[in-house]
C-alpha cells in the first residue's frame, strides 16, 4: 500500500509517497518518492495579503503534476494540508475551491494548533523522558512546543517564519511574546534538549559538525549560520550551492532557532528526519485502517 501527503507552505510545497510496511505487528513507512517546489505563497499573502492570479495558476499546474506522480504510483489514500500563508490569505477559501475543481485535489486549510499537533505525532517517537523543546519553523510561522515525560506540556503557534523575515512582515512585539512564552513554559531547573524540525534546520544540520547521529551544539548552529551569512546571495547558491529558495532564507531561519535555544538554555539540538509531512501520512494510514481493520 502507497500513501502520500502533500504540505503546502509559505516557502515551498511538498509531496511524499511512502510505502506501508508491516513487520511483527510494527508498522513503518518507507519513502519512495519526494518532490519539492519552491512556490513561495508566503510572498504575496505578506506582502498584499492574498494570493495572485500568477501564484494560484502556479498552484494549480504544481496540484495537477502531484496528482498525477499519486497516480503513476497507485497511491491508496492521501492528504492535502496548506498552512501558514495559505490560511492567512484573504482569498485561500476560494483558491482553494478553484484548484479543487480544477484537479480534483482538495487541500484542508489547517491552522497552528493541527499542524504543530501533525508534527509532535511523529516527532514524539524520538523522545525520552526528559524535557525537550520542539521549535518548528516554516516560512509564516513557528510552532513550540514542551514535552516532559513524552507528555507535551505546553504548545504554541507565532505568526514568525523565515519568509515572513524575508520581506520585513513579522508580526508586532513577536520575539518578546517568543521570549516570554519559552520562560514561562520551560523548566529552567531540568536538562532541556531542543527538537527542531523544518527544511533550513535539516540544512544547517548537514553542514554541521555532529555531537552524534543526530543531535549538534548550539554553538555548531551558530558557527554555520554565521559562515552562510559572510556570503552574499548569488555566492550561496554558486559557491556553497544552496538552492535559490533556500539561500535567501536560511540565515533568518536559523537566527529563530538559535534565538528560541538561548532563551531556552539548550546547548544542543536534536534534528530527526521527519516533519509536517509525516504526520499527514500517518494520519492518512490511521483513517484507512480503520476502515480497513488494519494493523495500528
Amino acid at each position: 500500500m502507497k500513501l502520500a501527503a502533500i504540505d503546502i507552505g509559505s516557502n515551498a510545497a511538498r509531496l511524499q509517497i511512502s510505502t506501508v510496511l508491516h513487520v511483527d505487528d510494527i508498522t513503518s513507512f518507507k519513502r519512495v518518492e519526494y518532490v519539492r517546489f519552491p512556490l513561495r505563497l508566503g510572498h504575496d499573502v505578506f506582502t498584499f495579503g492574498e494570493l495572485t492570479p500568477e501564484s494560484e495558476a502556479r498552484t494549480t499546474k504544481l496540484m495537477q503534476v502531484y496528482k498525477l506522480l499519486m497516480e503513476l504510483h497507485e497511491v491508496e489514500g492521501y492528504m492535502a494540508c496548506a498552512t501558514s500563508a495559505m490560511r492567512e490569505s484573504k482569498n485561500g477559501p476560494e483558491v482553494v475551491h478553484r484548484i479543487e475543481a480544477a484537479t480534483g485535489i482538495k487541500i484542508h486549510i489547517i491552522d497552528g494548533q493541527k499542524e504543530a499537533e501533525l508534527i509532535n505525532n511523529v516527532v514524539v517517537q524520538a523522545l525520552d523522558d526528559r524535557q525537550y523543546l520542539h521549535i518548528d519553523v516554516g516560512g509564516g510561522s513557528t510552532e513550540l512546543n514542551v514535552y516532559l515525560n513524552r507528555q507535551k506540556t505546553a504548545s504554541r503557534s507565532f505568526k514568525i517564519g523565515s519568509v515572513r523575515l524575508l520581506e520585513g512582515k513579522e508580526t508586532k512585539g513577536a520575539w518578546h511574546k517568543i521570549e516570554d512564552w519559552v520562560e514561562e513554559h520551560v523548566d529552567a531547573s531540568r536538562e532541556l534538549i531542543a527538537v527542531g524540525t523544518g527544511g533550513n534546520i535539516s540544512k544547517l544540520f548537514n553542514l554541521a559538525a555532529k555531537t552524534s547521529e543526530l543531535s549538534t551544539s548550539l554553538a555548531e548552529i551558530e558557527r554555520i549560520r554565521n559562515y552562510i551569512a559572510g556570503f552574499n546571495l548569488d555566492d550561496r547558491i554558486n559557491k556553497l550551492r544552496l538552492n535559490a529558495d533556500r539561500a535567501d532564507v536560511i540565515v533568518p531561519a536559523a537566527d529563530i532557532y538559535i534565538s528560541v535555544m538561548k532563551w531556552a538554555g539548550a546547548s544542543e539540538i536534536t534534528v530527526p528526519d521527519v516533519g509536517l509531512k509525516d504526520g499527514i501520512i500517518q494520519l492518512v494510514y490511521s483513517q484507512l485502517a480503520k476502515k480497513k481493520r488494519l494493523p495500528l
